[in-house]
């Protein structure tokens, strides 16, 4: 970079000190959060990784230098609203994934709802396969609920989004049933929230790294202790017949 555009000392403390601002800002946002999808959150992150940002390409034209952090970018993930100003309707769009971990404990749990379902299990027979088993989850739970209850299901959580999108009216009820999400234009979208591993990678890496073998250890024996409540439960009932792999 020519020295005619190379910012100044002054530009790069001016842009950390933007940031230092940005950070009080979302601590205190956070401190004083609504709940788990707090707009004001929302709001003050963005604000902080724009500042970062600013300051890191700043700190790099002065002095070749850059920070050690990498905030997910999120503002670029979707292009400016242009919807209208004052909707009359919105749709909420929500997306989860699971990982399928443990199917012998999502087997037992749809063979006790099918056998309750049915008076005895006549007529059950979808619960003997994963893919029938989610089905009859499915449309035995909420899905908020089996998202709190999901490793009693032997699910893993995996990423998660949830979209909401205006709408100048309501569409007719039922006509857009066949395809729930078909055509979403992402300039309409009102505000979006993310759930990814990915952030959960890198906290349980700063974990290890800080805890020792033994305060681990202690965390174990918490979770050795659902996990045995648990299994004492599934124990109850008959063993389950081992999954056929060309299933």
């Amino acid at each position: 970079m020519s020295d005619a555009v190379q910012p100044t000392a002054a530009e790069v403390r001016a842009a950390a000190e933007a940031v230092k601002t940005a950070l009080d800002r979302h601590l205190d946002a956070v401190e004083r959060r609504s709940g788990e999808d707090d707009p004001a959150v929302y709001e003050a992150f963005n604000q902080l990784a724009a500042a970062a940002e600013v300051y890191d390409e700043l700190l790099y034209d002065r002095y070749d230098e850059v920070t050690p952090f990498e905030i997910p970018g999120t503002e670029d993930a979707l292009p400016p609203y242009t919807g209208p100003e004052e909707p009359n309707a919105v749709s909420v769009l929500i997306r989860r994934d699971y990982v399928v971990v443990e199917p012998q404990r999502l087997l037992a749990h749809a063979e006790r709802i099918e056998a309750a379902d049915y008076d005895g299990g006549s007529d059950a027979d979808a619960s003997g396969t994963v893919h029938g088993a989610l089905g009859i989850l499915f449309g035995e739970f909420e899905a908020d609920e089996i998202a709190s209850r999901h490793k009693e299901f032997g699910l893993e959580e995996g990423d998660s989004t949830l979209w909401v999108t205006a709408s100048d009216e309501q569409p007719e009820p039922g006509e857009w049933l066949e395809a729930p999400f078909e055509g979403v234009d992402p300039q309409r979208v009102v505000c979006r929230f993310d759930v990814s591993t990915v952030f959960d990678e890198d906290l349980d890496d700063v974990d290890e790294a800080e805890d020792g073998d033994e305060d681990a250890d202690e965390g174990d024996e918490g979770d050795d202790d659902l996990e045995d409540e648990l299994d004492r439960d599934l124990d109850e009932e008959d063993d389950l017949e081992p999954l056929d792999a060309e299933r």
